[in-house]
């Protein structure tokens, strides 16, 4: 089997360059998962959503995928929040890593197939900082502390693009530190009172933030691997000090392609707590069905900005319905979508090109189109089926159409037999030819949020 090229936008280059992985046929990903001391927001969401809409394409176009998402259990925030609750570390990160999966499935995202901790790789963690000090790239403090020495890799920067003299330039002094260089930044925290602990050669303490991910990807994936992905805040100084370590301590490459996807903004300004525009996965799901979330997630290019606001999702919702009206009209239809059909090989094409979903949604949109226009019911099926085919690719279009018409795609609203029951008395109105009763029934069914569609073949409903 002759496997597609997959162009990506390489952060590192800033250019789209050809997919190649190390092991033809097989693509390693690691991306920077979430620090597990909150409930999950859309930043989380739109980060989750676009690295498993990446990895599950590179399956769908026949590619082995060792998809890697890791955890971090242990950090200044987690200690803090643990603080302010009086729970224990443990208990809360668990409570954090319980809610944090049901979001992610109710979004339509897959497990990783694997998920490591930072708790579970400090080992590993001393002997990469150890490895970086015998070498001259890391330092010992005074206070207990190790540091990783900047300057020591020549490389710094390139990834954000960031010039070390311009950000010496602008450093704030920090009087206390026993930082060589204001860059220089932590990579062994010794304890303070009341904090987890761990044993190393410069005392009990724990690990710095950056080392976790550079030990979990090599333990995961090697010290050379395909993608390394995350959210654009990340890119510095997170993923640039992620480089700088891990080349040197192992004298190899570390990934070869960075993936970032785009900011979110609410309502055109930046999500933040201070602004009071800040909302948990939860928050926006209590008010949309999660495939209407992640509709509008994958409907923006992940390296683009998603803006979130009520008349972004409305409109999703509108475009959901649009694609289950479609199935609907084609009930029990079959996926498929056979390799010769142009539409297929449009959306391909879209995807091929560093996964471009609003190309691969104009197809889809064009499905629906031509299966809703066919007149032959064999030709509206094989439409609707390529369309539930390709919308699967994207993690979309799974449901029941007419369950997901019914709930409004969610499973809050009034009960299916009542709204039924109604629909029942207007059908027999209309054909008592009371048309005033059943011009009421009508504005009661839309005043509950229920629309009717009438038909030669009978009359259907959903939620609007």
């Amino acid at each position: 089997m002759t496997l597609p090229t997959i162009t990506v936008h390489n952060s590192l280059t800033r250019r789209k360059e050809p997919l190649v992985p190390r092991v033809p046929g097989k693509v390693g990903i690691y991306v920077c998962g979430i620090t597990v001391y909150d409930l999950c927001h859309l930043g989380h969401a739109r980060m989750i959503v676009a690295f498993d809409l990446i990895q599950r394409y590179l399956k769908a176009a026949g590619y082995e995928v060792e998809y890697v998402r890791n955890i971090t259990d242990i950090d200044d925030k987690i200690i803090k929040r643990a603080n302010e609750s009086g729970e224990p570390i443990a208990a809360l990160t668990a409570r954090m890593i319980e809610a944090m999966d049901q979001d992610f499935a109710a979004l339509g995202c897959e497990k990783p197939g694997q998920e490591p901790r930072a708790t579970q790789h400090v080992v590993g963690m001393v002997r990469m900082i150890a490895t970086l000090e015998g070498s001259g790239h890391a330092y010992a403090g005074g206070s207990g502390d190790v540091y990783y020495r900047v300057s020591s890799f020549a490389d710094y920067g390139r990834l954000s693009g960031k010039d070390p003299e311009d950000l010496r330039a602008g450093a704030r002094v920090e009087v206390d530190e026993q930082k060589q260089d204001p860059l220089d930044f932590v990579l062994w925290k010794h304890a303070k009172p009341g904090e987890p602990y761990w044993d190393s050669p410069w005392g009990i303490g724990r690990p710095g933030w950056h080392i976790e991910c550079s030990v979990m990807s090599h333990a995961c994936l090697g010290e050379d691997f395909d993608i390394h992905g995350g959210g654009m805040d990340l890119k510095f100084p997170h993923h640039e000090n992620e480089i700088a370590q891990s080349r040197a301590a192992s004298g190899k490459g570390f990934a070869r392609y960075w993936l970032h996807n785009g900011f979110v903004t609410i309502d055109e300004e930046k999500m933040s707590k201070s602004l009071g525009n800040f909302f948990t996965i939860r928050e926006v799901l209590a008010r949309y069905p999660a495939e209407v979330v992640r509709f509008m997630i994958v409907g923006s290019h992940y390296r683009s900005p998603l803006n979130h606001s009520a008349a972004q999702l409305d409109q999703a919702k509108a475009g959901l319905d649009r694609l289950y009206l479609a199935l609907r009209a084609a009930p029990g239809v079959a996926a498929a979508a056979p390799a010769a059909d142009p539409a297929v090989q449009r959306f391909h094409a879209a995807m091929q090109d560093d996964f471009n979903t609003p190309e691969a949604f104009a197809v889809l949109f064009e499905l629906a189109n031509q299966s809703n226009a066919a007149k032959d019911a064999a030709v509206k099926r094989e439409r609707a089926g390529v369309l539930k085919a390709l919308g699967a690719v994207l993690g979309l279009l799974q449901q029941d159409p007419e369950a997901y018409l019914k709930s409004g795609g969610s499973a809050a609203g009034d009960d299916d037999a009542e709204i039924d029951a109604l629909v029942a008395a207007r059908i027999a109105a209309r054909q008592a030819r009371d048309f005033k009763e059943s011009d009421r029934l009508r504005d009661e069914l839309k005043a509950r949020g229920v629309l009717l569609e009438d038909s030669p073949s009978g009359t259907t409903w959903r939620r609007g």
